[in-house]
């Protein structure tokens, strides 16, 4: 993904997936180096920003399969 990619693409919009890659990418580029302290330190926001929504996305997996398995013990039982 290009970092103009990155700037016109919402982090609210993007899937799980698409998330967890950015923010890869995030971490690749912040290790690497090289960037001025604005550039760094923008991209460390975004990187939080995407960390963030991935939690999300997985409390919202983690809802689901908790609300699945409570309505088949509740057939079940």
């Amino acid at each position: 993904m290009s970092k103009g990619d990155q700037e016109t693409n919402p982090i609210s919009s993007l899937g799980y997936e698409e998330c967890r890659d950015e923010l890869i990418e995030v971490v690749r580029t912040l290790e690497q180096g090289g960037l001025d302290l604005d550039a760094s330190l923008k991209l460390w926001e975004r990187g939080e920003q995407l960390a963030r929504r991935c939690e999300e996305h997985l409390a919202g997996a983690r809802k689901r399969i908790e609300d699945a398995l409570g309505s088949r013990e509740v057939t079940d039982g």
